[in-house]
């Protein structure tokens, strides 16, 4: 399943994704840090979602209370829940 997540409070504004299951692939931020916008993607490719939020989840990005990472975490899990829904 395709997902588009809208992050809020970091750089980037969105993030895509492909969840099939728990397994988290092709994911994609828009706007943002150009090295933490290929990084990230590739570092997560083929996780799950519970692998990704144990290490994304609680990052901190300066004074923002969040970052690229954090918004990851929230949005694989958001992914997940509307998966189940279907």
């Amino acid at each position: 399943m395709k997902y588009t997540y809208k992050t809020k409070g970091t750089c980037s504004r969105q993030i895509d994704l492909d969840i099939n299951g728990d397994v988290i692939t092709n994911v994609k931020f828009y706007g943002g840090c150009d090295g933490n916008l290929k990084a990230i993607p590739a570092l997560v490719d083929g996780l799950t979602v519970d692998t990704i939020e144990k290490k994304c989840a609680g990052i901190q990005c300066g004074f923002k209370g969040t970052s690229c990472a954090d918004q990851l975490a929230h949005a694989v899990r958001a992914a997940y829940e509307e998966s189940k829904k279907e």
